[in-house]
């Protein structure tokens, strides 16, 4: 048997609904308006229930997909939350700001509950400077008294090294989910040498994790750790062994570069960052490891009827 773990997560990120308004291509997780899956109040209770256990959790953020789609069940997830005694927070872009005075409206009841946090997506795969729904959404939340900021994060750009004067990608698009199909193209790419660790998760000791209304645990979106509609949260939790995780131990061990040549994954020689070729290496290994990369849906390969 595994030892237990010591890890102490702070955060749970739930990703209430994978549906969205909008198709992205930068979108981690394949959102769009036919992608299915939603929390019922029922499991966030579930899920508040088990953090209490955990002991250490702070914050409880409610992102997507677009969590305010299901805004009635949002709001009272907020506040089942608020009144376990955490900290709360929302990631939305900001659809429903049809004006500041509407959305008012929308946030005076999470102004209310004392949320912690909202951040807002205003950027180019969004909204235009026209046609700005975020702009009304961050004024109205100012207006209202809350703490709320904007979430940018512009297409890909090539940039200038300015140490050693090699092309690197800028522009903050993260080369997994629906990125790597629509963005990859045409950057400028790094010997698969280079891809020695993971630069952006915290697999050893993370410090939140994003909850799905499918049960899964993620550490970074895809990789899994547990389902917690078979097992209790907290116990998956306490039972994670990062070495021991088909996963997460080769990344660990020698980062996206490992994972590949472990499972000896047909790969090329250059890849635009660690994540455009760890993403494409689960991609290859999910009919394999499908408990552990899951759910096919972060991978783009759920094909809805209609």
């Amino acid at each position: 048997m595994a030892p237990e773990s010591d890890i102490k997560i702070t955060g749970l990120h739930f990703l209430f609904t994978y549906t969205c308004l909008f198709e992205c291509d930068h979108c981690f997780v394949y959102s769009g308006p036919q992608a299915e899956g939603t929390f019922t109040i029922g499991r966030i209770r579930e899920v508040l229930e088990e953090a209490k256990k955990i002991g250490t959790i702070e914050m409880i953020f409610f992102e997507g997909g677009e969590a305010f789609l299901y805004y009635p069940v949002m709001v009272e997830g907020i506040r089942l939350a608020g009144e376990m005694g955490f900290n709360t927070g929302i990631v939305t872009n900001g659809y429903w700001a049809t004006s500041v005075e509407d959305a008012e409206i929308w946030l005076r009841p999470l102004a209310e509950l004392g949320m912690s946090d909202i951040s807002i997506s205003d950027d180019e795969f969004h909204y235009d400077d026209e046609l700005n729904n975020a702009k009304n959404a961050l004024e109205a939340a100012k207006k209202l008294g809350m703490p709320a900021g904007t979430i940018s994060i512009q297409e890909p750009v090539i940039e200038v090294d300015q140490t050693g004067g090699k092309p690197v990608v800028g522009g903050g698009a993260i080369m997994k989910g629906r990125a790597v199909e629509k963005l990859a193209e045409g950057l400028p790419k790094r010997r698969i040498e280079e891809f020695t660790e993971c630069p952006h998760e915290d697999l050893r000791n993370p410090k939140r994790v994003h909850l799905d209304p499918f049960g899964n645990v993620h550490l970074c979106q895809g990789i899994s750790v547990g389902n917690m509609w078979d097992e209790p949260l907290s116990e998956i939790i306490r039972g994670y062994d990062p070495d021991a995780h088909p996963i997460c131990g080769p990344i660990l061990e020698g980062g996206p570069k490992e994972l590949a040549k472990k499972y000896k994954i047909p790969h090329e020689d250059e890849y635009v960052s660690e994540c455009h070729l760890c993403y494409l290496a689960r991609k290859a290994l999910i009919d394999k490891f499908p408990k552990e990369l899951a759910p096919r849906q972060v991978y783009g390969l759920v094909v809805y009827s209609g």
